[in-house]
């Protein structure tokens, strides 16, 4: 049997307690060390036909017990299938229309991988102005720019604000010889800066931010420690401070009313900073169930393929791109793509078709993105859970994205059998009571999965 908690990489992350008002889909930080990277790029554990399938009937005396559970509410609805040839071997509901919360990120990563390069990186430029003494920072997607120096073993920080500066600093004219002025050009994948159908309380409390193309690293939300109204301004008067200390008078224009300007056609590039490829922005965002970045993520991707930027013209395009993958969209609505929005219904099958899709489909460069979801028990989003003894032999095997909402709790990712059967699974519940809460439902799901890491099911 394949261990995968080798292959995974997390980030310190726990889902937020159904504890607060509001739409919450954020995970908490913890201090929890995350685990070092492989030298490798993350696989899934090899798929293998002479390994036994459990059967449904096996399946159904395992899980049936658990899916109709009083602490999962009565709206639930359940797909597992054999990864290798996306037969369903067990669904409860698997059709019926369900709250998704931050599952439906699996969707938009799909319809990423679809069609997207996911080795691209974002580069952000300097330029030359209009005018001799005028500087252009142009923004291009990436909101993790460090302060400082890049990290170039990082995903947030990977493109530094003081290595620009040095570029910048050798291209323009003399030290001394008079300031310049920074200006913004944000026109790209100009877009609504909040969904109309995000609360802003959510905004106001840290759980998610304002949709943007530039910002810093550090400054994404966290619980009770919201983001900067405006990174825009933060990353101006970042990269003003770098400039000076390497000798570049200059002065930051931080007013909104130029950023819709673009800079020069064929303006004279004086520097550039690459960040992380998009595939592993993409994994962080789902890593810690970062609703803005995969907002961000999305939206770029549609933009590239001519599609309007609103935050309805975005989630149409994901939807229309699994559907000209092949995916039955029967019961979807999408009104985001995170999954942050009220009203969005989604079915266990249609996300079980989705990750096939990164396993055996046409989106198989989703293959790295599900490989890095967080690991039980180990890394990011589930590395507080599946430590009791009914859950515990799913740790270090098992992966998944989470999702919370106010009386929502859904798991979907991975496993292998006790057997060596590789199989995917969608756990999801909307009607979770207000008595057991979340921690309720949490506990069912982690049992259901260990129940399938466990089973033979013959």
């Amino acid at each position: 049997m394949t261990s995968v908690a080798a292959l995974l990489i997390g980030y310190g992350t726990a889902d937020a307690y159904d504890r607060v008002p509001g739409v919450l889909t954020i995970d908490e930080e913890v201090t929890r060390k995350a685990p070092e990277a492989p030298d490798t790029a993350p696989v899934l554990p090899a798929a293998s036909t002479e390994v036994p399938v459990p059967t449904t009937a096996g399946l159904t005396a395992a899980l049936e017990e658990d899916a109709t559970a009083k602490a999962l509410g009565k709206r639930v609805g359940v797909v597992v299938r054999d990864a290798l040839t996306g037969e369903t071997l067990y669904s409860h509901g698997g059709d019926r229309p369900i709250t998704p919360a931050s599952t439906a990120k699996l969707l938009t990563a799909a319809a990423v991988a679809q069609t997207a390069d996911l080795s691209r990186v974002m580069t952000t430029r300097v330029v030359a102005g209009d005018r001799p003494d005028e500087l252009v920072l142009v923004a291009s997607g990436d909101t993790m720019l460090a302060r400082g120096e890049g990290d170039p073993t990082a995903v947030e920080g990977r493109a530094g604000l003081a290595d620009l500066a040095r570029q910048v600093a050798a291209s323009v004219p003399a030290k001394g010889e008079g300031s310049y002025s920074l200006r913004l050009d944000m026109t790209y994948a100009h877009g609504e800066r909040y969904p109309p159908t995000w609360e802003m309380a959510d905004v106001a409390a840290g759980y998610t931010q304002g949709v943007t193309m530039i910002g810093l690293a550090g400054e994404r939300p966290k619980p009770f420690e919201p983001s900067p109204k405006v990174p825009e301004r933060s990353v101006l008067k970042a990269f003003a401070k770098e400039l000076r200390a390497v000798g570049v008078a200059v002065e930051a224009d931080t007013s909104t009313k130029q950023w819709q300007t673009p800079a020069p056609e064929d303006a004279e590039v004086l520097g550039a900073v690459d960040s992380a490829p998009l595939g592993d922005v993409l994994a962080l965002a789902l890593d810690d169930s970062d609703n803005a970045l995969t907002e961000n993520v999305a939206r770029q991707v549609a933009a590239a393929h001519g599609v309007g930027t609103s935050t309805a013209e975005v989630s149409g395009w994901v939807e229309q791109t699994l559907a000209d993958a092949g995916i039955d969209l029967t019961g979807v609505t999408l009104k985001d793509s995170s999954g942050l929005s009220s009203g969005q219904k989604v079915p266990a099958r249609v996300i079980s078709d989705v990750m096939q899709l990164g396993i055996t489909g046409s989106a198989q460069e989703m293959t790295s993105i599900l490989a890095e979801l967080p690991v039980a028990g180990l890394t990011g989003t589930l590395h507080e859970r599946f430590d009791t003894d009914d859950t515990r032999s799913a740790a270090g095997l098992a992966r998944a994205k989470t999702g919370t909402l106010t009386g929502t709790s859904a798991l979907a990712g991975t496993t292998t059998t006790a057997d060596g059967r590789l199989l995917t699974y969608v756990l999801l519940a909307d009607r979770v009571p207000s008595t057991t809460g979340t921690l309720g439902a949490r506990a069912v799901l982690d049992r259901m999965v260990a129940d399938i890491t466990d089973c033979g099911c013959r």
